[in-house]
Formats: C-alpha cells, sequence, structure tokens
C-alpha cells in the first residue's frame, strides 16, 4: 500500500534507536532515548503559501510531538506538515 500526502503534508517513519553508546556501551530498551530524527518516505505538493523543502530519503528532524500517527499493514508512519519538520540531517 502506497501512502500519497496532500497539500503540505510529509510522510516519514522514525529511525531506529541506537543500540550502543559511541563507546559501545549496549544499551538496555528503557535507556533507549526516542529518537526525534526520521526519514522522508513521501512528499505533498504543497501549497501556493507553503513550499516543499524536503525531497524522498532526506534524514529531517521532527517536533517531539507533532503529527499523526498511522499503522499499515504492520508499518508505523507519521503524517507531519511541512512546518514541523525542524531541519535536514546530513
Amino acid at each position: 500500500m502506497n501512502i500519497k500526502p496532500l497539500q503540505d503534508r510529509v510522510v516519514v517513519k522514525m529511525a531506529e534507536a541506537e543500540e550502543t553508546t559511541k563507546s559501545g556501551i549496549i544499551l538496555s530498551g528503557s535507556a533507549k532515548e526516542k529518537p526525534e530524527v526520521a526519514i522522508v518516505l513521501e512528499v505533498g505538493p504543497g501549497t501556493s503559501e507553503v513550499k516543499m523543502e524536503v525531497k524522498k530519503n532526506d534524514k529531517v528532524l521532527i517536533s517531539k510531538y507533532a503529527g499523526t500517527n498511522v499503522k499499515l499493514e504492520g508499518e508505523e508512519y507519521i503524517i507531519v506538515r511541512m512546518e514541523d519538520i525542524l531541519a535536514v540531517v546530513d
């Protein structure tokens, strides 16, 4: 199933939380921080007021409580507005 966002909306999937720290310590499930980095899967066309500044496969930082959670065919996605995307991560 394909999700095609409308107007200024973007479909993202959260990146996986880090399993180990930079020093090599393995984290338990409760010690992992919720990532705020997501991968852009689909981008809407935008509106006359909102220019879409991200593209498919960009890594982005999103607001912590932004968007609508959607579960389709066992996969979890978040649909956010362009304004809820804070930055593109290189």
